[in-house]
């Protein structure tokens, strides 16, 4: 049935896939040089949190924008400006010398890779029937993985060899050859040369994907209007509560591996890209068991929040992550990778319950306002938790203390995150396009 139907939306998955990548292989290469830079630069863990503070609040401003922007201009021309905007604000960290330089950088790095999600959110919701959107969701998802077992295996050898400037540069360079692929092979599926007419069907399977639905989504809306649902504020709280612990992992685990067990540099890549090789296996499977479910007859909706009740479960084994790794690293390391690809897979669901409760023509926004609150949720964390939490412990000579600490708000945050989510939407209400004002 499948080759009856053609596969080249799983082309353009596989495009957003490589985007997503290069977009965490670029935030995640100062992370993997926090220790080179505390001794060239003179940093503390106050001046590196102020770093990643700066990144993530034009992150939440970035993400308010770009969903807005990408609605507008379409997915082809806004996920080309965003790509090629990030790749340039990632090679000028190269020429920053001090903190503020760093910040500066940052900062233009975060508003600008806002637009990676939104974009793609919206690219599945185009080019994927609702039943496939999570496993499309969790294979482009697993992009973020792959480009952070990418980092520890490059960035510390490019460092060690070029100097720490070249990291920057070399990945940054990777965004322009990936527009390439994308100028050249996307296309909307009505307006694609190369799709079939029997996938393009497929494609608008939907039961609400009909010729006067689409006529609706060129269609302007107000942008205010979405802060009335019900369902905005769902995944705008989940995003909240959960994105600020994938952040942790991202700019704090090759500190945690240094701080407990004191390895760094080159030594630092095989269990940092264990952790992540877990969490893309978690964003796949994450997206394959709500569609396994579907095609058990359950209703879409449930499908996913059973799947993310799940997901919420499989984290709490990180509150053991400190007792585990005092008998040996490696089962630190294994529960922390668990947890992450749990996180994996209840991102590649929460992104998806967007696009099965609004119309196309707000996807793009609502994941945007989501993320925005996601990246104030790392913000919020960062201030008032590990700024003061880290310095101090880290003065005392107790940074365990903070670290477990830290495990127990990984632990708790997506259960709670699962039922105010259930709380607001406890069954599938979909919005119409025409009730977009």
């Amino acid at each position: 049935m499948e080759q009856n139907i053609g596969r080249y939306r799983w082309t353009i998955c596989s495009l957003v896939f490589f985007a997503t990548t290069i977009n965490y292989l670029d935030r995640a290469v100062i992370s993997l040089l926090k220790s080179t830079l505390t001794t060239e630069l003179k940093w503390d863990d106050g001046d590196y949190t102020n770093v990643e503070i700066a990144f993530k609040v034009s992150y939440a401003i970035g993400l308010l924008l770009a969903g807005r922007f990408i609605d507008t201009v379409g997915t082809k021309k806004g996920y080309a400006w965003a790509t090629g905007l990030w790749s340039v604000a990632a090679v000028l960290h190269a020429a920053a010398k001090s903190v503020f330089g760093f910040s500066v950088a940052r900062a233009a790095l975060g508003v600008t890779e806002a637009g990676n999600f939104p974009a793609a959110i919206k690219t599945v919701a185009e080019w994927f029937p609702r039943k496939e959107r999570a496993l499309a969701t969790g294979l482009f998802n697993s992009g973020a993985n792959i480009g952070a077992i990418v980092a520890p295996l490059t960035v510390p050898f490019i460092a060690a060899a070029y100097g720490w400037q070249w990291a920057f540069i070399a990945t940054g360079l990777l965004g322009f050859i990936w527009l390439i692929f994308w100028n050249k092979h996307y296309y909307k599926p009505s307006e694609h040369p190369k799709l079939s007419a029997s996938e393009l069907a497929y494609i608008n399977s939907d039961a609400d994907a009909t010729p006067e639905g689409d006529a609706l989504q060129s269609k302007p809306f107000g942008w205010a209007s979405l802060l009335k649902y019900k369902q905005t504020w769902a995944f705008a709280i989940g995003k909240l509560l959960t994105d600020p612990i994938w952040w942790f992992y991202l700019f704090w685990l090759p500190d945690f591996l240094e701080s407990q067990y004191h390895i760094k540099g080159t030594a630092i890549a095989l269990p940092v890209a264990a952790v992540y090789t877990m969490s893309a296996v978690g964003s796949i499977f994450g997206g394959w068991l709500p569609m396994y479910f579907i095609k058990k007859n359950w209703p879409v909706f449930k499908a996913r929040k059973s799947s993310m009740l799940l997901y919420a479960f499989l984290v709490l084994p990180i509150l053991f992550a400190q007792v585990l790794g005092g008998i040996n690293m490696w089962l630190a390391v294994f529960v922390i990778g668990i947890a992450a690809s749990a996180h994996q897979a209840w991102s590649a669901n929460i992104f998806t319950t967007v696009s099965d409760m609004f119309p196309k023509r707000a996807v793009g926004s609502v994941t945007g306002i989501g993320g925005m609150f996601g990246a104030i949720g790392g913000i919020l964390l960062s201030m008032a938790v590990q700024k003061n939490l880290f310095v101090h412990y880290r003065s005392i000579g107790q940074i365990e203390t903070a670290y477990y600490i830290m495990f127990i708000v990984c632990g708790s945050a997506y259960l709670l995150a699962w039922l105010i989510m259930h709380l607001l939407v406890p069954k599938v209400n979909v919005i119409a396009a025409e009730d977009l004002e």
